[in-house]
């Protein structure tokens, strides 16, 4: 496995001048790579796109939904009642008011379990450049990253062929590089 450390930029010139500033510190061609990270969602892993098979956010919407059938049925068959009795409306009435209260609940109780964005996904899309490094070069190319105005820079273990990173993973949580996250910048 290479080292690899990286930083994201904005743009491809930002990214093309950051990966001219590593060649005149010392970076051969080879060891240097830019490409363009898609958005969260947008790395078509499968067919009818996406990044995952299945959101995890979404896991206890079965759950919300179950709960607010429940509750709505017996709003519905309550409210019915009262329609019925009200007004001496038909019984499909009251079978009707507890079906579109259930139907109801089970949207509002599924939207309830849903949880928010997760922050597991943290690699934000722009144009990363990658250095291949040895341990002794990581943080003089880091340093040229941050110099040039990278973000996020990061440490990655990776297979580098052919002057690039080839098993880069959109997905796969960055290790960001102590030394220049922005929290120490």
């Amino acid at each position: 496995m290479s080292l690899i450390v990286a930083a994201r930029f904005t743009t491809f010139p930002a990214a093309e001048d950051a990966a001219q500033r590593l060649f005149n510190a010392g970076f051969v061609e080879e060891d240097v790579t830019l490409f363009f990270v898609n958005p969260i969602g947008q790395h078509a892993r499968f067919r009818p796109g996406g990044d995952i098979s299945a959101d995890a956010n979404a896991k206890e919407a079965p759950k919300g939904a179950e709960m607010g059938i429940t509750i709505g049925a017996a709003v519905g068959a309550v409210v019915g009642v009262g329609i019925f009795a009200a007004f001496s409306a038909p019984l499909i009435m009251s079978l009707i008011a507890a079906g579109v209260s259930a139907y109801v609940g089970s949207l509002v109780g599924a939207m309830m379990r849903t949880r928010e964005a997760s922050d597991e996904e943290t690699r934000d899309s722009g144009v990363l450049v990658a250095v291949h490094v040895s341990p002794d070069s990581q943080l003089d190319a880091a340093r040229v990253l941050r110099d040039a105005g990278g973000a996020a820079i990061e440490r990655a273990t990776g297979r580098w062929q052919q002057g690039r990173w080839a098993d880069f993973d959109p997905l796969k949580q960055p290790e960001p590089l102590n030394e220049f996250s922005e929290k120490h910048a």
